[in-house]
């Protein structure tokens, strides 16, 4: 997020009381795990980091079932959880930030009301209707291209599921 968002993500680590040193090391252990082959996989490798998950419920994804885990609300994102979607062999499919249920959805009016960190890829979907979702340039990042009610055309960018930057096509 720090690539999108450095002055909020400074912001962050002020509210949690980290410093960047502590970030860096959190990153890097991250990055270790993700990368090694004797690290656990699908659901336990979230575990090992978070905790156990406060649910796991079926989903069903078209014609496939899979499983939905997810955790508590996270103290930076209130009204947000963790969640991580996986496929009947137990892989994990999709991984990001998701709107809590229950929690109170943005105001999404206008483009304008779009901005850094306050929203996920579902409400987007739920306010601008037939999106496209691309891939972005690495595992935690996504990208919504979407069409306004008068014609214009926008991407937004998001990181984890949590939006960075809207620009305009």
């Amino acid at each position: 997020m720090a690539d999108y968002q450095p002055a909020m993500v400074d912001e962050a680590m002020r509210a949690l009381d980290a410093s960047r040193t502590e970030m860096r090391e959190v990153n890097a252990r991250w990055q270790r795990i993700v990368r090694s082959r004797t690290f656990p996989r699908g659901q336990r490798r979230y575990e090992t980091v978070l905790g156990p998950p406060a649910a796991v419920e079926p989903r069903s994804v078209g014609d496939v079932s899979c499983a939905v885990a997810w955790w508590p609300p996270l103290p930076l994102w209130p009204g947000l959880r963790f969640e991580i979607v996986m496929a009947p062999d137990g892989s994990v499919m999709q991984e990001w930030l998701v709107r809590d249920a229950g929690a109170p959805v943005p105001r999404l009016e206008s483009v304008d009301d779009l901005v850094p960190w306050s929203c996920v890829i579902g409400d987007l979907d739920a306010r601008f209707g037939a999106v496209a979702h691309q891939d972005g340039e690495a595992p935690s990042r996504w990208h919504v291209t979407f069409s306004t009610p008068d014609g214009s055309s926008y991407v937004a960018h998001f990181v984890w599921g949590l939006l960075q930057t809207v620009v305009a096509v």
